[in-house]
């Protein structure tokens, strides 16, 4: 089932929302949502612009998306209605707040007359529900004005909802109490509009039918599991990282959507050694965590498209220095301010080659929300391994989105310890023992991290370019010309796994190649089209800087290679120019994440020239 609820900024659509989902969640579906909001904190009410919405997909098995388009929508006002109504298939319910279809409402968002009497909807299976009214008449007697009231009318709709799906009730309720708790005659108003929502479910005759969605029984190996969104997995992910390498965690930070949520969470957790440093800008944001790094922190900074751009320079220090620094980027809609609310991912050629002379930098990209802890943990061991800057690419999409997650295991974690030195590493001709800052380690090219003040460990760093070894200042050509190879080599020989590529049979003669949050949609569009008897395969990059060493024995085996991304075709271009490939380029910066059923569509035009049918490709083969 596909659910999605739509309102005003100020309606509680995503507190709604996420409630729904955390019940969900406890009941043991599987699930995937997508929240949607204005970039202002309160844009205009009643328009279009200001329209809040999120969508919640679950089901009794593995999914991977928050689904094409909803099942039900419950539109809180006509803007909602107006703004949603292109994306719900006919046959949909459609539960509408009759209290808001007022003759300025519907004028203030183009209706010359009430969708709900002029016919317009008659393809669709509407819900009247005026639930204002009902909501101030449940909460009569807690002496609030009818304004109070009816700010609860979110949790009226959540009632409604959780009768119609058998939701859980006892953790939302407790939820309230808790989020209430210095007002408990507020927190009890939500609790009973709530339940009124429940009761109005179970006793109207409008709502006839209810939905059993059973737990999922086989999608999920055994565990104890959560709901999480990206961000909230990306804030843990760093935390076990610093725990893992026992090192402190620092983070230097600006607020910037959709990274502030990082920075929110990881100011809760001082007692497993976080420390967070709300910058006033986003260079100092990571000039502190630089220093961090420098004295011996994982040191991360947390951002945005326009927020990398200011960090570029600190980011090419970080490069000549070679100190572990994790930059998470949070990607969305651009250039400049942009789309702050909106996803893409149109970052990538930034952090390949945005900064000054040769800069290489790795580059990590998780695939879901619950896949951004394990890619946290992976970037910070090529960051601590490798002596280098990350740079760790999520998104928008996959920063509020959320799916349940595994809570791992302690021994199923990496141990990232690293040695700091400990004494002089170099002797001098005449016998003196020395430290040489640019000693490198034989297998990784690491250099040494020295804690600064270690007694015999001095030494100096900087941005200008340093002689091999000592680490003294040098201009000579021919020593600049061997640290800048040195330093990309770093960079060419981390290790990382193989690329796995799902070809059941080895039949196909397409690719779809995807990398971060396109994960979900390209694997739910090549199911669709091997349903349909259609053979293709699919890979998906995480480790972009460098590529895995096997990307080009796998992209030849293919004779045609598609790429969706959510950008111009940033992905498909470094793929031509690396491995003179002709990948085939699918993309759109419209700020949503792709459809499933669009990429399915994409995919059989990819195929139909080849006459790929699973048959065929055996008989080809």
């Amino acid at each position: 089932m596909v659910i999605r609820f739509a309102g005003d900024s100020g309606d509680g659509m995503q507190l709604t929302g996420d409630r729904f989902t955390s019940e969900t969640a406890s009941f043991g579906n599987d699930l995937s949502t997508l929240p949607n909001f204005p970039a202002e904190i309160r844009a205009p009410a009643g328009t279009l612009p200001g329209v809040s919405s999120f969508q919640l997909h679950f089901a009794d098995h593995d999914i991977l998306t928050p689904g094409d388009a909803p099942n039900v929508l419950v539109a809180m006002n006509p803007a909602a209605l107006k703004a949603n109504l292109g994306d719900v298939p006919r046959g949909a319910d459609i539960i509408v707040n009759t209290d808001e279809f007022t003759k300025r409402a519907l004028a203030k968002v183009g209706y010359a007359a009430s969708p709900l009497e002029d016919g317009s909807l008659d393809a669709y299976q509407v819900h009247p529900v005026p639930l204002g009214t009902l909501t101030v008449e449940a909460l009569k007697g807690f002496g609030l004005s009818r304004k109070d009231a009816d700010r609860s009318k979110n949790m009226f709709a959540l009632g409604l909802l959780s009768w119609m799906y058998h939701r859980p009730t006892a953790g939302t309720e407790a939820f309230l109490r808790r989020k209430f708790a210095g007002k408990p005659e507020i927190a009890e108003a939500n609790v009973a509009a709530y339940r009124a929502g429940w009761n109005f479910g179970e006793t109207t005759e409008d709502f006839a039918v209810s939905y059993e969605v059973a737990p999922a029984t086989t999608a999920f190996p055994p565990g104890t599991y959560r709901s999480i969104s990206g961000n909230l997995a990306l804030s843990y992910g760093l935390i076990a990282a610093a725990r893992q390498a026992d090192l402190p965690l620092f983070l230097g930070s600006y607020p910037i959507t959709p990274a502030s949520d990082i920075l929110h969470e990881l100011s809760r957790h001082k007692n497993f050694g976080v420390r967070t440093f709300q910058a006033e800008d986003e260079i100092a944001g990571i000039g502190a965590a630089l220093g961090a790094a420098f004295g011996g922190a994982l040191g991360v900074t947390t951002t945005s498209g326009p927020g990398v751009a200011l960090k570029s320079e600190t980011i090419g220090l970080a490069v000549s220095l070679e100190l572990p620094l994790l930059v998470v980027d949070i990607q969305r809609g651009g250039p400049s301010t942009g789309l702050p609310t909106k996803t893409e991912q149109a970052d990538l050629l930034q952090a390949m080659y945005g900064r000054n002379g040769e800069a290489p930098v790795p580059i990590v990209a998780p695939a879901t929300p619950a896949d951004c802890f394990t890619a946290a943990l992976d970037a910070a061991r090529i960051a601590l391994t490798y002596r280098t800057p990350v740079l760790l690419l999520s998104d928008g999409y996959l920063a509020n989105g959320s799916e349940p997650w595994r809570i791992p295991e302690q021994d199923e974690l990496p141990d990232l310890r690293v040695q700091f030195a400990t004494r002089a590493n170099h002797t001098l001709a005449d016998g003196t023992e020395v430290f040489w800052p640019y000693k490198r380690d034989e297998h990784t090219l690491a250099r040494p991290w020295a804690i600064p003040g270690t007694p015999g460990l001095e030494h100096r760093i900087g941005g200008i370019e340093k002689q091999d070894g000592s680490g003294n200042i040098s201009y000579d050509p021919a020593n600049h010309e061997h640290m800048v190879r040195t330093r990309q080599a770093k960079i060419d020989g981390i290790e990382v796994p193989d690329l796995e590529v799902d070809d059941p049979g080895g039949a196909a003669r397409v690719l779809v190649l995807g990398w971060g949050s396109t994960y979900g949609p390209i694997t739910a569009a090549v199911r669709r089209v091997r349903r349909d008897g259609e053979a293709v395969a699919q890979a998906h990059l995480r480790h972009l800087n460098p590529f895995p060493a096997n990307l080009g024995e796998v992209l030849r085996r293919y004779d045609r290679v598609v790429v969706p991304e959510m950008n111009l075709g940033q992905l498909a271009t470094l793929i031509r120019a690396r491995y003179l490939v002709d990948a085939q380029s699918y993309t759109q910066v419209n700020g949503m994440p792709f459809k499933a059923e669009q990429l399915a569509t994409r995919l059989t035009e990819a195929l139909a020239p080849l006459g790929s049918t699973a048959e065929e490709a055996v008989d080809h083969g």
